[in-house]
């Protein structure tokens, strides 16, 4: 896990009903009420930063995202924290990729959406569908509910060795193979899913259907919130 401190500041904005309000904080690790850096509130839960590095579908760090941690809204901490605790019976755990997403990232996801020369990352993320059919299938959106602090894309691990478990699909990859009940040929990837999603659900989540490995909180702490402060 990652520990230390960070100095500087961050300054970001706070979609409301289309207008933009600054928010700012003196110390970069200090967040808008109702938000939490995930390492800090819940030790116990694995992360991996994809979107601060270049391990993602536009192979490169996306805007936003400063420093390799996740930031989660407090609602989504905890609801971690009930899953978390529930697959611990069985030695699993959990690992999450991202959860708070600045508003600037999801549209840095749309502008590359929009570029079809930039196809570096098609082989791994979307083998078998046109980018430009991305966002008509709706892989990519231009509002998201990570933005709300409401969503969350994780995945099982093993509490013995941390190591993942086998999905059927890698993390963001586009492609019906991802649905979340896909007949995947891999019996112990179906039922990994389905202990993962079921976990999930009596934690207080709901899964998107296409992706198995997005969840959103069923009672959302900001429905009507789109948060751009950046993770630095």
């Amino acid at each position: 896990m990652l520990r230390r401190s960070f100095g500087g500041r961050w300054a970001g904005g706070l979609l409301r009903g289309g207008v933009l309000t600054l928010l700012m904080a003196s110390q970069a690790s200090a967040l808008p009420p109702g938000f939490v850096w995930l390492d800090a509130a819940r030790p116990e839960i694995a992360f991996e930063a994809r979107y601060a590095s270049a391990d993602n579908f536009l192979g490169r760090p996306v805007e936003g995202y400063g420093e390799p941690r996740i930031v989660v809204s407090e609602a989504v901490a905890e609801g971690l924290a009930r899953a978390a605790a529930d697959l611990a019976k069985d030695g699993l755990g959990l690992k999450v990729f991202d959860s708070y997403r600045p508003q600037r990232a999801v549209d840095h996801f749309v502008r590359w959406a929009g570029d079809e020369a930039d196809a570096v990352t098609k082989a791994r993320h979307y083998p078998r569908i046109a980018k430009r059919d991305l966002i008509p299938q709706g892989y990519i959106a231009a509002r998201s509910g990570h933005s709300r602090g409401a969503a969350v894309d994780l995945t099982l691990i093993s509490l013995e060795t941390g190591q993942e478990l086998p999905m059927g699909t890698p993390f963001d990859f586009f492609g019906p193979e991802s649905a979340s009940e896909h007949p995947h040929p891999d019996p112990q990837a179906v039922a990994n899913r389905a202990r993962l999603r079921a976990a999930m659900v009596r934690a207080g989540f709901k899964p998107l259907k296409e992706e198995w490995w997005h969840f959103s909180l069923e009672t959302e702490p900001f429905p009507d919130q789109y948060f751009d402060f950046p993770l630095e």
